[in-house]
């Protein structure tokens, strides 16, 4: 086992995210934004949302199923299942046991691992333990599979642009084409009321977005310093951006992730390092007395750190801005559809490429961790990856909504919310084929779900609680 565990990391990967969608130019209008406050303030081009029809065990389902069949992946290899999301569907019941359904079936129940909640780094916690798992000696050979799957919504008002939706699957393994660094990871973890859902009735956040912002820098900031300071430890060289080819951030809207690029270059100011040059550092000068708190307010600061970083930003972050742009907010899928935005933009020259990433979750935790890439063999090779996630062909393929039906969408999902009793009834001509949906909530809140077929009707396999029941 010992000598089968090298380069272990992401094997195969495949996202799915909602046809439905809503243009944010058009929601400016709507809502009597200013123009460009969603498209350039924000940095957000569409939205994606669930309709009745989809949920995170929808989309988790249809995630899943697609992955272990584009690879050819037998259920039976699966040795460990996590699952991350903040997206609450029962107190207790965790989303992993929906879908424990497509394992029982093939006749494997022997499948460790549970649901890991923190806001948006559930996803990272997940995956985490997946690669853990396959490096510890508890590794009995088999892949680990990790699910990141949220539905990000919010109440009317200005945080209602920075939603989205979407599921993504991570096959886990050694010899793997997406290798961590794991030696180089810097966390920082702390206790803050930035962003939390205390309200069990509602699927609505409270947010402290300056609050937020500020703690999503200041993780950044904690992060990089001690990401740099083990590769340090390790490498006995300096560490800077121009040592990532590529950097992805979680990201709730674009501009935040502009910001954040800008932080790490002027930590690399602050530090000295190799790839902030003399004009640069002579534009920075100005800001070297601030102490933490007060950078984080400094609007110049933000303005002129950006400026200094706009053309490593373009080479090394803009290939990862593609889904969170289109898609939105993801949660604890947002960072993964980042990495797998590179994957898409970049996948032809990532041989030998380090990615750095960075995931935050409010409350909060954030981690900053490092892959390397290789080309692989088929089927895990990062070109089948990116043939696998089709990004084109999916953005391609959506329906616009229009923000009077988008909003309708959400009145509707709102009196829904934690209900009971009730059969979904919407467009499911809206679905791709293989896509997975719910059919009905019953009077006891078990819940059904259904599989479209080529002939726009279930396949005959509807899975719920108590198992898998033919037709429905």
């Amino acid at each position: 086992m010992e000598s089968q565990r090298q380069n272990v990391g992401i094997l195969a990967m495949d996202i799915y995210f909602p046809a439905s969608c809503v243009q944010q130019e058009a929601l400016e209008t709507y809502d009597g934004a200013s123009k460009g406050k969603y498209t350039i303030g924000l940095g957000q081009e569409c939205m994606a949302f669930c309709t009745e029809l989809e949920d995170v065990i929808s989309m988790s389902l249809t995630v899943v199923t697609s992955l272990l069949d584009k690879y050819g992946v037998d259920p039976k290899q699966i040795g460990r299942l996590e699952v991350g999301s903040e997206t609450v569907i029962d107190k207790s019941k965790s989303i992993k046991t929906w879908l424990m359904r497509i394992f029982e079936d093939c006749g494997n129940s022997d499948v460790e691992g549970v649901d890991s909640t923190n806001a948006c780094y559930g996803g990272t916690a997940a995956l985490f333990n997946c690669v853990n798992w396959v490096e510890s000696s508890s590794w009995d050979g088999r892949y680990g599979l990790v699910v990141c799957t949220d539905s990000a919504v919010y109440a009317e008002g200005p945080a209602r642009p920075t939603g989205g939706a979407a599921a993504i699957a991570m096959l886990i393994g050694p010899n793997a084409p997406i290798a961590f660094e794991s030696k180089y990871r810097g966390t920082h973890m702390a206790h803050v009321y930035d962003f939390y859902k205390p309200n069990l009735a509602s699927e609505y956040p409270v947010v402290d977005g300056k609050l937020s912002q500020t703690c999503y820098l200041m993780a950044v900031d904690s992060c990089y310093k001690r990401f740099c300071s083990k590769y340090e430890k390790f490498e006995g060289k300096q560490f800077s951006v121009l040592d990532a080819d590529y950097v992805a951030f979680h990201s709730p809207y674009n501009k935040l992730v502009q910001k954040s690029f800008a932080r790490l270059v002027f930590n690399d100011y602050l530090r000295n390092a190799r790839s902030v040059g003399e004009d640069a550092k002579a534009k920075l000068a100005p800001f070297l007395a601030l102490n933490g708190d007060e950078s984080y307010q400094n609007r110049d600061l933000e303005k002129v750190s950006q400026q200094v970083a706009k053309q490593l930003y373009d080479m090394k972050v803009q290939p990862s801005t593609l889904l969170p742009k289109q898609v939105g907010n993801m949660y604890t899928a947002s960072i993964y559809a980042a990495f797998a935005s590179i994957i898409h933009n970049k996948h032809k020259s990532l041989e030998g490429q380090r990615v750095l990433m960075f995931s935050y979750g409010s409350g909060l935790a954030s981690t900053m961790f490092s892959l390397k890439l290789h080309d692989g063999e088929l089927p895990f090779s990062l070109s089948n990856i990116a043939n696998v996630l089709g990004l084109s062909k999916k953005l391609e393929s959506r329906h616009v909504f229009s923000p009077e039906n988008f909003v309708e969408n959400m009145h509707l999902m709102e009196h829904r919310y934690g209900g009971k009793g009730f059969v979904t009834g919407g467009d499911k001509n809206l679905l791709s084929n293989g896509t997975f949906y719910l059919t009905e909530v019953d009077s006891a809140y078990r819940r059904f779900y259904a599989k479209k077929s080529e002939t726009g009707v279930a396949n005959g396999t509807t899975i719920h609680e108590n198992g898998i029941a033919n037709g429905h």
